[in-house]
């Protein structure tokens, strides 16, 4: 009976209503087959019967979220998934084999002739073939799978050209393709904010990136590493232990933390210093269709063996914690999303002294950030499926908004960004934006500049 039952809704998922019967019709019936299936499992079936009862509920449930929300939502949340982009995750909704996807984008920067207190900008135009990236991944059966991106920035290496692995990991689904539990292993995103993971821009607003997710997150984030990942009712989570980043420059890439943020101390899976690790992990609440509320952190130690020229004989811990919260909601057309962010470094003292940094350039202690930002697709309730969102946003970051007694914060770190825009995508895998970015500090030179770009995924 139980069998029959199940078959009846996977082969009506409508309960019997026509496409043509009112939305709310639609949405009754459905969620009466849901309650139906529901009573079932209080009934207590065996542990096949459970598993089959659940699939139906799960494909209900997305049912009813592309008659309430809308095509544009249901879609994209049904082509992304375990914390990567739709074309990201491409490998995952594959058959048995190869998958190749990718995703590029075009940058035009005109930037204003003179900064806000007036002297020249010295800031020349430029137009960039900014990124062409291929997804590589391999589905060996229903458990095993491997995925990696690789991106090209910059079109030319003989230039200001580079090419990197921005991921490789291999991941072990414990229950199968339609298990939410697995351990993933190599080199791995790591899971904070929204760019960092989701770094297509066709799914984002904005020409650029925000600059709390590439100043302090620091995304495009990747190390080396293992972990979980899974879900458990209304919840999403991924925890990972990585090893972590290079505070004082010493590996092999160089850098190193610096006035400008934490950038640079990535370690990129290049030969990485491994004398201190990090533990990041990440949970996100989707209990409502449209809606997604969540915070990550992480915490490591970052002086990866550098001996502290201030204590001879010991080494610099630099322990680093890193906490995000976002909030996003995208329902009937709009795209909400809000995040904030908060780093603290250790030893900034030794680090300083480690690094020749004096006055105001030390590196913060302190470091924070965060953004609003608001669109909405104009053309929903037309005829056309091309979607144009206006959108705005605002962003406070300071990379020094704490440094140690003795030293000064250079007031051109404290500094605030209001963009105001469009997007247009023709199809959901082609966006061009363009917008105008009004950019102040507290040392009066920020530099205004319009962005123009053509993106794509596939």
């Amino acid at each position: 009976m139980l069998g029959l039952s199940v078959s009846l809704c996977l082969a009506s998922p409508a309960g019997g209503q026509e496409p043509t019967a009112p939305i709310e019709q639609r949405v009754e019936r459905l969620e009466e087959q849901v309650e139906n299936l529901r009573q079932q499992l209080d009934a207590g079936p065996d542990s096949a019967q459970l598993a089959e009862i659940r699939l139906q509920i799960e494909a209900i449930t997305r049912e009813i979220e592309t008659l309430r929300l809308g095509e544009e939502i249901a879609a994209k949340a049904d082509t992304s998934g375990f914390g990567l982009g739709p074309a990201a995750s491409k490998v995952y909704r594959a058959g048995q084999g190869v998958s190749i996807g990718g995703y590029g984008e075009f940058l035009y920067q005109n930037f204003a002739p003179e900064q806000q207190d007036g002297s020249p900008s010295d800031s020349p135009d430029q137009v960039d073939a900014l990124r062409a990236v291929f997804y590589f991944g391999y589905k060996f059966d229903d458990h095993f799978l491997f995925n990696s991106e690789v991106e090209f920035e910059h079109a030319s290496t003989s230039e200001s050209g580079s090419v990197a692995v921005e991921f490789a990991y291999l991941d072990w689904r414990f229950r199968g393709l339609q298990g939410s539990t697995g351990m993933r292993a190599g080199l791995v995103l790591l899971p904070m904010g929204f760019i960092n993971e989701l770094h297509e821009p066709p799914t984002y607003l904005g020409t650029l990136r925000p600059e709390t997710e590439r100043r302090i997150i620091p995304t495009t984030w990747r190390e080396l590493g293992l972990g979980l990942f899974g879900a458990a009712g209304e919840f999403d989570w991924r925890v990972f232990v990585v090893n972590g980043l290079d505070a004082v420059g010493e590996g092999p890439d160089g850098g190193g933390f610096s006035s400008a943020g934490l950038r640079a101390g990535r370690q990129k899976g290049s030969k990485a210093l491994a004398e201190d690790f990090a533990v990041v992990g990440r949970m996100d609440w989707i209990g409502v269709p449209g809606l997604l509320v969540g915070g990550s952190g992480y915490y490591g130690g970052s002086g990866q063996g550098a001996e502290d020229p201030l204590a001879p004989g010991e080494t610099i811990k630099a322990a680093t914690l890193i906490m995000e919260g976002h909030a996003a909601y995208r329902v009937r057309g709009f795209d909400l999303r809000g995040m904030v962010a908060l780093s603290t470094v250790g030893d900034v003292v030794s680090l300083n002294a480690a690094k020749g940094l004096t006055g105001a350039e030390s590196i913060g202690e302190r470091l924070t950030g965060w953004y609003l930002q608001a669109g909405y697709d104009v053309l929903r309730e037309t005829r056309t499926n091309v979607r144009l969102l206006p959108y705005v946003r605002y962003e406070s970051i300071d990379t020094q908004d704490a440094v140690p007694e003795g030293f000064e914060s250079n007031p051109a770190t404290d500094r605030d960004l209001f963009t105001l825009g469009a997007q247009v995508l023709p199809i959901p895998n082609i966006a061009a934006k363009v917008d105008y970015t009004f950019q102040s500090n507290a040392a009066r030179s920020g530099v205004d500049q319009l962005n123009v770009s053509l993106s794509y995924m596939f």
